[in-house]
């Protein structure tokens, strides 16, 4: 917890910026707060939340096993309401993963240093969000063993995929945003585990952590390519955090049927997923910014930005909600106007409504600067946006489609039990490779929180201190001698 003196520097900066990182951290205490946690005994915390999110993993397995034996069929999915729950955590967990890319690479661009305390956590969670992501259509298609026609490469059947499709496009998009956010986290991770390969007391540590290192040294030269490589992945990543929430989004936008059929739905994906991904950060962060005592790195500054950017992209999504019905009411299409009537009214009215609420209502709270920098109203509000944002998807698949053209066809959906044992267990693939990642890799990039120290700036002097031995009494350290 901050003490009184620590609050009042963030209430009251200096020069209208409130510190990035407090207890006038140096170097070495950066090291030593980030370094800790790998290198600490396991906590028995550690072990509960390891056991309680592997046992969702081990519900997964189960629940995926039991799928590949009896087929779809144990899913609730009908006719007409083909696409479900599956379709839904598919673009909810790409949402989850927008917001590491946009943090690190757009505001790495963009040199907005706050980013640096919370930069490390939010591409992790780009990764595994991206993984559970691609668990879902992997698993829909039914017969998985022929998962690979997706891709187009040479097969016996001389069958390619369609290439016009947004399902194929869903392909490259996603696999391309996963592979270059893995490479752009794993590249920032390089002089990080250096300093835990040189910290290592063990053996297996220091080769463990000495392979990924790549022989960093910190040379000049060394940190030379290091920052040419970063801008480079950067500046290819966030063309991807645009593209590929577009390209999610033309799965619907394409098609003809009411309710996804409209060109609002690319950027109105893109803020929506930045939105669900800052609630992921801010509901993870908060949670490990307690336990590994990282209140000095990750003030309330980061929180009061995040809540900012939380607050911009809900304003977006209200917006894109009611540009919905207005189109719907504008275009005079009898079909449209009743798709919308319905998700306000129908038998789905009550996931409209909690979409609504939690997505557009709760964020209004981040007007008001104090709850901006509340940490237990962030936390209440991050739940909030991560459970609209899932029923957002729900509701824009689901209610579109259990009423289509066709009366006759009408059918109500509910999830079967293994709808909700594969949620739940995604969400252990998720939190099990958190689990791993706060335990064995830095959460915070302590190379990058050192660049934006004071003792980073060469024209740095500190306070004048006791004489140093060899010094004139009372004369300023110089920055060597500091």
């Amino acid at each position: 917890m901050l003490d009184r003196a620590e609050q009042l520097q963030l209430e009251d900066p200096v020069d209208r910026r409130a510190p990035l990182i407090l207890r006038g951290a140096d170097f070495k205490g950066i090291t030593e707060s980030v370094s800790r946690p790998t290198e600490w005994k396991t906590p028995k915390a550690w072990w509960i939340y390891f056991l309680a999110a592997s046992s969702l993993l081990a519900l997964l397995l189960g629940a995926v096993g039991y799928l590949f034996w009896e087929g779809v069929g144990i899913w609730g999915l009908n006719n007409p309401v083909s696409w479900a729950w599956d379709i839904t955590n598919f673009v909810f967990w790409v949402g989850i993963g927008h917001a590491g890319t946009l943090i690190s690479a757009i505001l790495f661009l963009f040199r907005q240093k706050w980013r640096t305390s919370i930069n490390r956590f939010a591409e992790a969670m780009t990764i595994f969000a991206v993984m559970c992501a691609l668990l879902f259509p992997s698993i829909h298609v039914g017969r998985v063993w022929l998962l690979y026609y997706v891709f187009p490469v040479p097969n016996q059947m001389s069958v390619w995929p369609q290439f016009r499709s947004p399902l194929l496009w869903d392909v490259f998009a996603v696999t391309i945003y996963g592979s270059v956010s893995l490479l752009f986290w794993y590249v920032g991770l390089i002089p990080d585990l250096a300093t835990l390969r040189d910290r290592a007391k063990t053996r297996a540590r220091q080769l463990a952590y000495g392979i990924f290192a790549l022989g960093w040294r910190g040379s000049n030269r060394h940190w030379q390519h290091y920052e040419k490589a970063y801008l480079i992945l950067a500046g290819l990543a966030t063309p991807l955090v645009l593209s590929v929430h577009s390209v999610v989004s033309f799965d619907f936008a394409t098609s003809n049927l009411p309710g996804w059929h409209t060109t609002i739905f690319p950027p109105y994906f893109v803020a929506g997923a930045i939105f669900s991904g800052f609630g992921m950060v801010i509901t993870l962060m908060t949670i490990a910014r307690w336990v590994f005592k990282l209140e000095h790195l990750v003030t309330t500054r980061h929180f009061e930005n995040m809540a900012k950017v939380t607050l911009l992209t809900g304003c977006i999504v209200g917006y894109a909600y009611s540009i919905e019905f207005f189109t719907a009411w504008y275009s005079g299409n009898p079909y449209e106007s009743f798709t919308f009537i319905n998700r306000a009214t129908g038998p789905y009215a009550w996931a409209y409504w909690i979409m609504v609420s939690c997505n557009v209502i709760s964020p209004q709270i981040f007007w008001f600067k104090k709850a901006r920098r509340s940490i237990p109203i962030l936390f209440v509000v991050s739940i909030f946006v991560n459970i609209g944002m899932w029923f957002e998807r729900f509701v824009i698949i689901v209610t579109s489609l259990h009423r289509d053209f066709m009366p006759s066809s009408w059918f109500y959906f509910s999830p079967t039990i293994w709808d909700i044992a594969t949620l739940l267990g995604s969400f252990g693939l998720f939190f099990t490779m958190f689990a791993l990642f706060v335990r064995f890799l830095p959460m915070v990039a302590m190379a990058e929180v050192k660049g934006v120290l004071p003792q980073a700036n060469p024209h740095f002097h500190p306070e004048p201190g006791p004489a140093a031995p060899g010094s004139a009494e009372g004369a300023p350290l110089t920055h060597q001698e500091a």
